[in-house]
């Protein structure tokens, strides 16, 4: 099945071939390439059908039922239906849809919750934060007052007593939990705890995870956090944008917050994508999907420690793996590069308590691929191989070639 059926027709191949070859371009590369970047996926024919639909003409300020342009009732119940599909899947009283991305959507939590100036305390950037948790690039770092908390420096692992401390000393407005580069489940219970001792809200940036909460693969944060903020794509394996998940009696403040004060027009066509997503992440083989990305994860960190790099908090819960390459005599960034001229695509991230940069890694692509535990070990020892020098890069991209050819993202 092709996923560009306009392009077999050849009709932007006439239009703009310019434009034909990137698209064209860009499928080979994921397709003869390992895509470890952990916020990166594969979404299914369905879902890029609807994200290339009609709907994207359709202009759909509002919600349902109160938009402000005429000829939304086909539109309507697309939302309808993703509202709906989310809230299921998830056990949620209320969710937003219409969040452009996860930054958006943490943007429209804090609208609806906090006042510029408010304290907020949330996981450090050094320790694996977000730029949405206090980055002074970022909105976030400049509207509010942010307090890190961090991760122990033995361990790896999320600092309870000190977030606990930091709570009572600074009386936050909000507590944020999540992170891009945190590879262990996190105590929400704990959170919410903490947040109920000094008065605060309890926000859950579950980016992340979500895909492995829908698949039954992770501890869910939303019958704990009054605010969930998560992305459709990732492990979730929907179309690139954010959603909001909360309880009734925030329902209103939140969907103000998304419109119209942070965002105009909802982008329908992508709605109608996460529809589909949702639907598709409530089959029991999604389910399977998801405890096979944590399985996968799992022989990949293992591998990857047997080759000698230092792998984060010892291990993994998740789809996500973080390491240092320095015991194998190179620095994050170097490391990168040398596995990209392999094939390897991945990302660089912080490692706590160091000045350096490691390897940030994870399995959801691969997995959506097809690919399971003896196909995590063969990257193991090939990531090995590379970062030694014991294998150049041309031998390795086409040993990865081969990979790749074997578990297409998208059979013919």
């Amino acid at each position: 099945m092709s996923v560009i059926p306009a392009l077999e027709a050849d009709v932007l191949r006439r239009q703009d071939p310019e434009v034909a070859d990137i698209l064209l371009g860009e499928l080979a590369r994921q397709a003869t390439t390992l895509q470890l970047i952990a916020a990166e996926n594969f979404t299914s024919p369905a879902v890029l059908a609807a994200l290339g639909s009609p709907l994207a003409n359709k202009y759909a300020e509002g919600y349902p039922g109160a938009r402000h342009h005429g000829g939304c009732e086909i539109v309507d119940a697309a939302e309808r239906l993703a509202v709906e599909r989310a809230r299921t899947l998830f056990g949620a009283d209320h969710a937003n849809v219409q969040a452009h991305s996860g930054s958006s959507a943490v943007l429209a939590a804090y609208a609806a919750l906090l006042r510029p100036g408010d304290t907020v305390l949330a996981l450090g950037l050094p320790y694996g934060g977000h730029l949405t948790h206090g980055s002074p690039a970022n909105f976030s770092g400049r509207w509010f007052d942010f307090v890190g908390y961090g991760v122990d420096a033995e361990t790896g692992l999320i600092d309870h007593e000190q977030v606990r401390t930091l709570a009572r000393a600074h009386r936050p407005k909000a507590i944020v939990c999540g992170s891009i580069a945190y590879p262990r489940h996190l105590d929400y219970a704990f959170f919410r705890s903490v947040a109920d001792d000094v008065g605060a809200y309890l926000i859950a940036d579950a980016a992340h995870p979500i895909g492995l909460v829908a698949g039954g693969a992770a501890p869910s944060p939303v019958p704990y956090a009054d605010v969930v903020c998560a992305t459709t794509h990732k492990v979730l394996r929907g179309p690139r944008g954010g959603m909001i998940l909360c309880a009734a009696e925030l329902a209103g403040r939140v969907d103000r917050a998304v419109f119209p004060f942070t965002q105009g027009g909802a982008q329908m066509h992508t709605i109608a994508a996460k529809a589909v997503a949702f639907a598709e992440a409530a089959t029991p083989a999604f389910g399977a999907y998801a405890h096979q990305v944590v399985a996968n994860a799992r022989v990949l960190a293992a591998q990857l420690a047997a080759e000698g790099l230092h792998v984060t908090t010892g291990g993994t819960d998740t789809h996500l793996i973080t390491a240092d390459p320095a015991p194998l005599g190179v620095d994050g960034r170097t490391a990168r590069g040398r596995l990209a001229a392999a094939g390897i695509v991945l990302d660089c991230c912080a490692l706590p308590h160091t000045d350096s940069r490691g390897l940030r890694l994870g399995t959801a692509a691969v997995t959506t691929q097809g690919m399971a535990q003896e196909e995590m070990q063969w990257i193991g020892v090939l990531f090995g191989k590379v970062l030694r020098g014991d294998l150049d890069a041309a031998r390795a991209r086409a040993e990865v070639r081969e990979l790749a050819a074997a578990s297409p993202p998208y059979p013919r």
